[in-house]
């Protein structure tokens, strides 16, 4: 029987050691500068450095892979990575730090790549969907290790940094030692985003919204924990808790979407998002197990908008264009994740830390808004839907669109990088 863990465990290694060194990085540099009386529109700004490098560093990684092939490519940006992070202890310059937070971005993305297009070449179509489970939990439980190292040193000095650097230099160590045949050279193919601005208008806004709620929260929710009273260590388990919330949420949710109307399911997420953020607005003290709750249960609706609105566009868009769609979606993601962070940075810093959440509601409402069954036409539904829903991680790079499993056949050649306008249409989802 195939078992992905036994057969890419160097890939799943080094992703873990990755995101554990980047969850425990960004909780960390939100709360120092907390500490520090930054203001939270720079501890916003740090965030949508980082995503904006991830959108740029589709076009360079493409690149950079093409010229020197996967394994010296994530080498040399794992050790950029790594000295990246080490000057942080030895420049206490916010600017600075934002520069090297964009620089973080764009590496990381390059080896985002790698790995996925490694998976991808090398799984078979059948065994896809264990492929990209097992990637989403290496993603995901890597993110928890980050919370969870952060709580086990809570000193906010440089040990941490430390910590992070070790993590992304270790990542190093599995894919060198690899003996696994590298994947194929890359191949960038144009992207419509015209067409798919027509054809999955409301599933676009959703994956912009779904960028707006977890670009900040991944920059601010460690900022909003400490203002309201945390320590580090309940900051960062308060974090973790939420992403854990997301990860555990995923599959029933995966089983409701395979069975009700989904333009439905997402605005009767949206609705009860909007309700389980009241109480995280500051209205009322809440005692820190409470605290936890309203968290969980709002991490829980917050993480599933982008894996279900991805499954709405699949329904509409024929197979020959999933691998461009999942492109699309990701870089819808990743501009929203840039703004934000710094729409809620500066509305914290304005208006109090329950401002984040306040945003979260205000988010919500624009999808119950903007995502009503009346406005799906129906036009384009293929044949074969509801198509099986399959749960997504939010820190990927578009070349993990060619790892669902809803895609048959996927071409060796992945879509990296795809400049188009975006005009005007009509057609709805």
């Amino acid at each position: 029987m195939f078992s992905p863990l036994v057969t890419f465990p160097a890939l799943y290694f080094a992703t873990l050691l990755m995101l554990a060194g980047s969850g425990l990085f960004t909780t960390y540099i939100g709360l120092r500068l907390t500490e520090q009386g930054a203001g939270d529109f720079w501890t916003g700004a740090l965030m949508a450095a980082y995503y904006f490098g991830l959108v740029c560093g589709g076009k360079f990684g493409h690149r950079l892979i093409a010229s020197v092939g996967h394994i010296r490519s994530y080498v040399a940006c794992a050790g950029a990575a790594t000295v990246t992070v080490l000057i942080h202890a030895l420049i206490d310059d916010l600017n600075v730090w934002i520069a090297l937070r964009f620089i973080m971005g764009v590496v990381m993305m390059n080896q985002y790549m790698v790995i996925e297009s490694w998976l991808n070449e090398q799984a078979e179509n059948h065994q896809r969907g264990k492929v990209f489970a097992g990637y989403m939990v290496a993603v995901d439980l890597g993110l928890v290790i980050g919370q969870a190292l952060l709580a086990w040193h809570p000193q906010l000095d440089y040990k941490p940094l430390l910590l992070v650097a070790i993590c992304f230099a270790s990542c190093l160590i599995p894919l060198a030692m690899t003996r696994r045949v590298h994947p194929a050279k890359l191949v960038a193919a144009p992207l419509e985003i015209r067409f798919f601005w027509q054809r999955v208008p409301q599933s676009l806004v959703t994956i912009f919204t779904a960028g707006l709620l977890v670009g900040g929260f991944y920059g601010l929710a460690p900022v909003f924990a400490s203002r309201s009273g945390l320590d580090t260590a309940q900051s960062s388990f308060y974090v973790g808790l939420c992403i854990v919330a997301g990860f555990c949420a995923q599959w029933p949710l995966g089983w409701l979407s395979d069975r009700l109307d989904r333009c439905k399911l997402i605005r009767a997420n949206a609705v009860l998002l909007c309700l389980a953020a009241v109480p995280l607005w500051g209205l009322i003290t809440l005692p820190y197990p409470w605290l936890l709750a309203a968290g969980f249960v709002s991490g829980m609706l917050l993480f599933t908008l982008y894996p279900l609105a991805t499954a709405f566009a699949n329904d509409h868009v024929e197979p020959e264009r999933r691998v461009e769609l999942s492109a699309m979606l990701l870089t819808t993601y990743g501009v929203g994740a840039c703004i934000g962070p710094l729409l809620a940075g500066a509305a914290m810093e304005h208006f109090g830390p329950g401002t984040f959440y306040v945003l979260t509601s205000a988010y919500a409402l624009i999808l119950i808004v903007f995502v009503q069954p009346r406005f799906v036409s129906g036009e384009h539904r293929l044949d074969a839907a509801p198509l099986h829903h399959v749960a997504m991680p939010d820190s990927v790079s578009p070349m993990a669109a060619a790892l669902d499993p809803r895609i048959d056949e996927v071409p060796q050649e992945m879509v990296v990088e795809a400049p188009a306008s975006i005009g005007p249409g009509s057609e709805k989802t």
